[in-house]
């Protein structure tokens, strides 16, 4: 095995370890001591992987990201798929994306929280992470209605409702800690199909 991909390894088993932390502790009260000893290595050698604490979090939502794009990718690029299927899709890949990252998402609601009792703009942080999310998502409407799949509508609307969808499923995972939102994937296809237009060029039912 190449120390490269040694290297990322390490770095993956550590951020697994790190979130149980996050989780137990908070993330105020975490600790880059607190990571490296439940990893079993001394700070020095969790320093050659990660600098603080703040970069092995920011690296776990990054990978969540990069998960999620990588799927996006693929499905875009398939060519049997409608307009409207690869959207369903999309959305319905975040959520099962999401579903298996449920223990990030703890961590991150955590902070948010912190950054809002710190008079910081959580707000912010959200829609600069996810502002390439929602830029796929609004290209994807648009290269509908210009295939002549979906109806005309407003293209920042639309977008909006996805993203809705979205945070139903992280608060409803996070918040109602629910294991499952298998009621939203159904509610994101009955959303999306009300855009489709069938070969009359008429919405369908």
């Amino acid at each position: 095995m190449s120390i490269v991909v040694e290297h990322e390894k390490r770095r993956r088993e550590i951020l697994e370890k790190a979130l149980d932390v996050f989780i137990d502790e908070g993330f105020e009260d975490t600790t880059f001591q607190k990571i490296a000893d439940r990893c079993s290595i001394t700070r020095t050698t969790l320093y050659i992987y990660f600098k603080n604490k703040k970069e092995i979090f920011n690296y776990s939502i990054k990978q969540l990201l990069l998960d999620v794009e990588g799927g996006i990718s693929r499905v875009r690029e398939d060519k049997t798929l409608s307009a409207v299927d690869k959207i369903i899709r999309i959305l319905t890949e975040i959520v099962e994306r999401l579903e298996a990252s449920s223990r990030l998402l703890l961590v991150i609601l955590d902070y948010l929280l912190h950054l809002s009792r710190s008079n910081s703009d959580p707000n912010y942080r959200v829609r600069r992470r996810t502002l390439r999310l929602r830029h796929i998502l609004a290209s994807m409407v648009i290269d509908g209605i210009k295939a002549g799949e979906i109806a005309p509508v407003n293209v920042k609307t639309a977008d909006e409702l996805f993203y809705g969808l979205i945070e139903a499923a992280i608060f409803r995972l996070v918040v109602l800690k629910r294991e499952s939102v298998g009621d939203l994937k159904e509610s994101i296809v009955l959303a999306v199909r009300q855009m489709a237009i069938d070969r009359n060029g008429t919405l369908r039912a």
